[in-house]
């Protein structure tokens, strides 16, 4: 059969470690590396021209349908003083961007059972092994080989595997498939439907962090959410159809801002706002929760050194911190107050396994939480690298592409 082309959004960048940083040998045979900012320098994107895939074994091509831009994907673009991307996780380059997708099964491999041609889906983007130590006790965001820069089979979509910012995506294992069809009912279209499937990845991120890693909090509780960015959010509306009696937001875009009191945010406050008030983030939380503090913080801002100190100073008695943003600094933490309100801190990484995507896709589906709100801004494939200047101005909630 003649191979066919398609357009792809492709990273590229320069394999130099920092001074003073020794990469694995592994890392430096497979280019896998697992801190992509002490080795990634001049990162750059190109839409590049590439062979569609074809599946073999359990694999199975997708025809992409809706993707989103996410803040990792602006990160690994993005660079330090020194030309280093800023992004600190899993990253081997070439690699063509986007983890957050949903599309049409295009063809599969010839051992595929669970979806066939036409089937709607949308896709983990953490592709784990199921057979290691930590996927034997449902630590899938934790895979050993997802980790292990000498393993190329597994990694993850978008940073080690090429992503969805595609006309088409390979997904390595049927295994990773979840189906979106019942997002037609709620959406009364496919267009609708495919954006919404889209954002069940990071809605995922979310609901992993706040109801698996934490525990969730009882009908009633008083939430705080600090950045409104899209995982932020994502926890607002999941805060709201957990039954909180109220959700506290911090965020310093107008934008987002917006986008939080339509996702159900009760109160938001703007930290620079209030700043210049001579009022600190803590003070607003017992002020409107009557002096008793959050029963749940949710981190999605990835400011550490900003954000803590102003959890520690509002929690309520056996409140949990739950901790999602990504932030490679060191942050000082008095552990007393743990101790005195009974709190913990839970970090979350990932959304796979303990049935996520499942209960997302069943939110979505009955209407209880609507992530097309935070959609601000649509553009086609072909204009992929117009939607990343938008993007690294910070005025959206979500930016989709339409493939």
């Amino acid at each position: 059969m003649a191979s066919r082309k398609m357009l792809a959004l492709t990273l590229f960048a320069d394999f130099e470690p920092r001074p003073g940083y020794r990469v694995t040998e592994a890392e430096m045979k497979t280019r896998k590396v697992r801190e992509g900012n002490k080795v990634w320098k001049n990162p750059r994107i190109e839409l590049v021209e590439k062979e569609v895939p074809r599946p073999r074994g359990k694999q199975v091509l997708l025809r992409v349908k809706a993707v989103g831009i996410c803040g990792s994907d602006l990160h690994m673009v993005e660079t330090d003083k020194d030309g280093y991307m800023i992004y600190p996780g899993l990253v081997k380059t070439p690699v063509v961007l986007g983890h957050e997708l949903s599309g049409v099964v295009e063809e599969v491999g010839p051992q595929v059972r669970n979806v066939r041609p036409g089937d709607m889906v949308t896709s983990e983007e953490m592709f784990w092994c199921g057979e290691c130590d930590a996927c034997r006790v449902n630590y899938f965001n934790h895979c050993v080989r997802l980790n292990d820069p000498s393993d190329l089979e597994y990694g993850e979509l978008g940073f080690t595997h090429d992503g969805g910012m595609a006309d088409y995506v390979l997904i390595p294992h049927e295994k990773y498939l979840w189906r979106i069809d019942s997002l037609l009912n709620q959406y009364k279209s496919e267009d609708g439907a495919f954006e919404a499937g889209s954002l069940v990845e990071p809605t995922s991120v979310a609901y992993h962090a706040m109801f698996n890693r934490a525990g969730g909090f009882k009908p009633g509780g008083y939430v705080v959410v600090w950045g409104a960015g899209p995982i932020g959010l994502a926890a607002i509306g999941l805060a709201k159809a957990a039954g909180a009696g109220l959700v506290i937001t911090f965020e310093v875009s107008p934008v987002r801002i917006e986008l939080a009191r339509r996702m159900g945010a009760d109160y938001v406050f703007n930290p620079v706002e209030l700043a210049k008030a001579g009022v600190e983030p803590w003070e607003k939380i017992l002020d409107v929760t009557g002096g008793e503090g959050a029963d749940m913080h949710v981190e999605a801002a990835g400011a550490p050194d900003k954000t803590l100190p102003q959890m520690l100073k509002s929690l309520a008695i056996g409140a949990k911190i739950t901790w999602i943003g990504r932030a490679p600094d060191l942050t000082p933490i008095y552990l007393e107050v743990l101790q005195v309100r009974r709190a913990q801190i839970y970090g979350s990484q990932g959304h796979s396994g303990w049935g996520n995507f499942k209960n997302v896709i069943r939110l979505m589906a009955a209407g209880k939480i609507d992530m097309t709100r935070i959609i601000t801004a649509r553009f086609p494939l072909e204009e992929a690298l117009k939607a990343f200047e938008r993007g690294h101005k910070r005025m959206d909630g979500k930016i989709t592409l339409k493939p």
